[in-house]
């Protein structure tokens, strides 16, 4: 009986006078890949001085797409060194798959002549065009929103009032424990400080005038709008990013509700009520620890230090940190909002769009309070 044809991968190479032809037989598919390399690399060394090789598909028993792509890379191989080379007695299929896994090299990639100044401007010039995209959008938004509020104004029945409750909750009554902690330890820092500096112009007692001031006018609300800011302005970019990603504010608009009115408004609203009062829960907290660190490093009781407290800020002091908190709690609602509407239908959308909503509310909270501080200088308050 003949002996059954070898599924291994088998090249035997035909010197005639014009050339090579090297006939294949075998098996050229995946689970020979081994052998479809090693016979390949046989070939393209044992042609070397032929002008023409001719590689003889007739008796190839199978090919799929590994070995039809190895077949052509050697071919291209083998044109690259100046060797006429080509497929013959192809079956119908098997030509179709060596046309579509046809072999192309990689293309160098042109050197583009490039200038760091000229970079350095585009960069800048793109920035600033999508600050001004962002500025627009932000406008935009505000319109909405104070669109809305005054149809619930004139329909106080479309109101949310439950949902209102709900934010301040977690908003004010939360994040009264961190945001105390945090500017008690502040206000010991600041007095601290202040104290070993004024210590060498025996000025030491002027620490009251200090913690006092720069509390009440900076700190207390710079403090909470940015622990704000990073707390329940990103949750709220969250929420309302997760909710787009379920298409939940899709169906809100399907049932005729508008998406600005149930969600946005409450949550500003809540912002704008809390600040104020964290505000002045953590205005008390970091005079608090001042008092403390006075009293502690640099002698002052407790009575001289209200004392000195009372002389040195009066009701304009208080109010100044006090207008600014309910802007700053608006612009971190608008944008906090603003980019949880932005967000696609990715997690990778939706984590991008909460770094944004805290470096921007941070940076916008910074910058507002930047525009506070000239406005009173100018007007001397």
């Amino acid at each position: 009986m003949p002996s059954a044809p070898s599924p291994e991968p088998q090249a035997v190479l035909d010197h005639d006078g014009t050339g090579a032809r090297v006939v294949l037989s075998g098996r050229w598919t995946a689970d020979q890949a081994p052998g479809v390399e090693a016979r390949m690399a046989e070939v393209a060394d044992a042609v070397v001085g032929e002008r023409l090789v001719l590689l003889d598909l007739a008796r190839v028993e199978r090919l799929d797409t590994l070995g039809a792509w190895v077949l052509d890379r050697t071919r291209h191989e083998l044109g690259t060194r100046g060797l006429a080379a080509d497929f013959v007695n192809a079956r119908a299929e098997h030509r179709i798959l060596l046309d579509e896994v046809a072999f192309r090299g990689f293309q160098e990639s042109v050197p583009v002549r490039r200038s760091r100044a000229i970079d350095f401007l585009a960069e800048v010039g793109g920035t600033v065009v999508g600050a001004g995209r962002d500025l627009a959008s932000g406008i935009s938004f505000m319109g909405e929103f104070v669109a809305a509020l005054l149809r619930v104004a004139t329909k106080p029945a479309r109101f949310r009032i439950t949902s209102l409750v709900y934010h301040l909750e977690h908003i004010a009554f939360r994040g009264v424990p961190i945001i105390v902690l945090i500017s008690f330890l502040v206000g010991c820092i600041v007095a601290q400080q202040g104290l070993f500096q004024l210590q060498r112009f025996g000025a030491a007692p002027f620490v009251v005038n200090l913690v006092g001031i720069l509390v009440m006018r900076e700190l207390a609300v710079l403090l909470t709008s940015i622990m704000v800011a990073g707390r329940s302005g990103s949750a709220f970019t969250a929420e309302i990013g997760s909710m787009r990603m379920r298409e939940e504010i899709d169906a809100l608009r399907v049932m005729g509700l508008d998406p600005v009115e149930v969600l946005i408004v409450p949550r500003i609203l809540a912002l704008v009520v809390a600040l104020p009062l964290l505000s002045f829960l953590s205005a008390m907290a970091a005079l608090a620890g001042g008092g403390v660190v006075a009293w502690l490093y640099g002698d002052i009781s407790p009575d001289v230090y209200l004392a000195r407290l009372r002389t040195s800020i009066g009701f304009n002091t208080f109010m100044v940190g006090f207008i600014k908190a309910p802007f700053m709690a608006l612009v971190i609602g608008l944008i906090a909002t603003m980019e949880g509407l932005a967000v696609q239908g990715s997690a990778e959308s939706l984590g991008r769009h909460v770094t944004a909503s805290v470096v921007k509310a941070i940076f916008m909270v910074i910058v507002l309070d930047g525009i506070f501080a000239m406005f009173f200088a100018a007007i001397r308050y």
